[in-house]
Order: structure tokens, then C-alpha cells, then sequence
């Protein structure tokens, strides 16, 4: 059995890098040889065979082309996480309808618009203030490290957040005020919980993501977090996942799901080899 590992060709940092070692090795620990492939390595014409060097028994998906994730599928190899799974989590209107029911911060998804033209009328707005509240959580639809949220505190702050960003497709969020800051990355593997850490903001933003400084300690849920992590999980179709949860008043309330979350800090944090749990879940799921 061998297996390929689909990265992005152009997003190469150590922090990506580091990953991509720890999947490699992990997979030859179990003497499975997973190869590193570049997305840009497999241009091909629609319908014809992608150039691969050998035919992987199967891949590893570690990027979210999922054009090209839909073009391996149709060549019959297994992907993991599917491209079907890969796209709703990637667009967070598709995670939040795809998980509708389950609990989870109020949400209104922005009207549909063009990039050439904006919102040349904005009184939907009024809408997202009365449903939602001040202060209000603004979210690109794709994005992540938390780099494309953004909160506004009154209208004036909603209208010039949405022009600003108006090109691109957006969703609305009230603030989970409990919350604020703090929230637990749950890490989910066949549909099971794993590892948990909870994040924390130390410059008093309202995000808790690593990567703008929170920090992070491992992180014992409870059993409602961790039905409601699972369940998200399978109804995604999801092999492996980093499910962000928040602490509601009544209870816990999904956030964000992440189908191929960056796992160093929960190694950090918990101890626990996400990198061998993957390898060996897609290798028993294969057998």
C-alpha cells in the first residue's frame, strides 16, 4: 500500500512543513511510504489521467483544491477527508448549514452579491443588527487562523466592515459574550473524540486562535462537548477534523470546523500523536 500526501504548492511554511514530516513519518512507522505531491504537480485536462509518478492506493488531502480533490476521486482513489467534506468545511456557510440543528451561535448568511459590484444598498443590515445584536462577529466565508473575523461594535462599524470586504462572500454571527476569547479545539479521528485543548486570548481579542497569540493547555470536555464534536463530525463526512467549540451560556455551541487543522499545538498541549491516529485510522479504514 502506498499513499500520496497533496499539499498546497503555494503555501510553504515551517509550521506546514512541520506537519507534512510528522503525516510522512507517522505513515512509515507503519510502513505504509506516503510521498509528498504538490497540488500544482497534477495539472491535467478534465477527463484525462492525472501525471502521477505511480497511482497512490490512496491520498492524503492536505489542502483544500478541491477541484483537484474531485478529479483524484474520479479516478477512483480513495481521498481523505473527501473533497465533498473538504468543501463544506471550507466555505463556513456550508459547515453551519450542513449542521443546522445542532447547537450553534445564531447565524445569517450575507446576501449573495458580485465582486465587481458590492452591496449597493446595504438596509440588510437592519436585519443582521435586530437578529444578532451589537457587538456583532463578521466572517469571510473562507478563511482561517482567524485572520478573515471581525467584530463591530454598532452600525456605522457593520456597514464600513461589510463594504471593506464586500468582494468576498460573508456570514454574521452574534457573540457569544461567555465566550469571549476562550474556546476548545476538539480533534476528532473516525468520528471519535481524541484530544482537546482550550485556547485562550492574552491581548484581550475576542479571537483565541494560536496564531494571534492565544494560548493553549490541554483540556478535559465534557460529555456534551464531546457528542457535539462527534456528531458534527459525521454528519460532515469527516475522517479526521478540529472541531471549535464555545462555551454558551446553556451549553456548548459549535464554532468552526477545520478538515485538516494544523495538530502541533494540541501535541503541545495533550501529548496526544494526532499524526499516528490519522495514519492509523486511514490504514484499518483501507485493510
Amino acid at each position: 500500500m502506498t499513499g500520496l500526501l497533496i499539499v498546497n504548492r503555494f503555501l510553504s511554511t515551517e509550521k506546514f512543513r512541520d506537519i507534512y514530516s510528522r503525516l510522512e513519518s507517522a505513515f512509515s512507522e507503519r510502513e505504509v511510504p506516503l510521498s509528498l505531491c504538490a497540488n500544482s504537480e497534477l495539472s491535467a485536462p478534465i477527463g484525462e489521467s492525472l501525471p502521477f509518478a505511480k497511482k497512490p492506493d490512496f491520498v492524503l488531502f492536505w489542502d483544500k483544491d478541491i477541484n483537484l480533490a474531485k478529479h483524484i476521486e474520479a479516478e477512483g482513489i480513495p481521498v481523505f477527508n473527501s473533497a465533498d467534506a473538504i468543501e463544506k468545511c471550507d466555505d463556513k456557510a456550508k459547515t453551519h448549514l450542513a449542521l443546522s440543528g445542532l447547537p450553534m451561535p445564531k447565524t445569517i448568511v450575507a446576501p449573495m452579491t458580485f465582486p465587481n459590484i458590492g452591496y449597493t444598498d446595504t438596509a440588510f443590515l437592519s436585519t443582521v443588527a435586530k437578529e444578532l445584536g451589537f457587538p456583532v462577529v463578521v466572517k469571510e466565508c473562507c478563511g482561517s487562523f482567524g485572520a478573515q473575523v471581525y467584530l463591530a461594535n454598532d452600525m456605522d462599524e457593520l456597514v464600513s466592515t461589510v463594504k471593506e470586504h464586500e468582494s468576498v462572500p460573508l456570514l454574521f454571527q452574534e457573540l457569544i459574550k461567555e465566550s469571549f476569547g476562550t474556546d476548545v479545539r476538539m480533534n476528532v479521528v473516525g468520528h471519535k473524540f481524541h484530544a482537546a485543548m482550550k485556547r485562550e486570548s492574552k491581548n484581550g481579542d475576542f479571537r483565541s486562535n494560536v496564531t494571534l497569540g492565544g494560548s493553549v493547555e490541554n483540556y478535559v470536555p465534557t460529555s456534551a462537548e464531546i457528542e457535539l464534536a462527534e456528531e458534527a463530525s459525521r454528519r460532515l463526512g469527516l475522517d479526521f477534523a478540529g472541531i471549535d467549540i464555545l462555551f454558551g451560556k446553556n451549553g456548548p455551541l459549535l464554532c468552526e470546523v477545520n478538515s485538516n487543522a494544523h495538530f502541533k499545538s494540541t501535541l503541545d498541549a495533550t501529548g496526544v500523536d494526532l499524526a499516528a491516529l490519522i495514519a492509523e485510522h486511514i490504514i484499518s479504514k483501507l485493510r
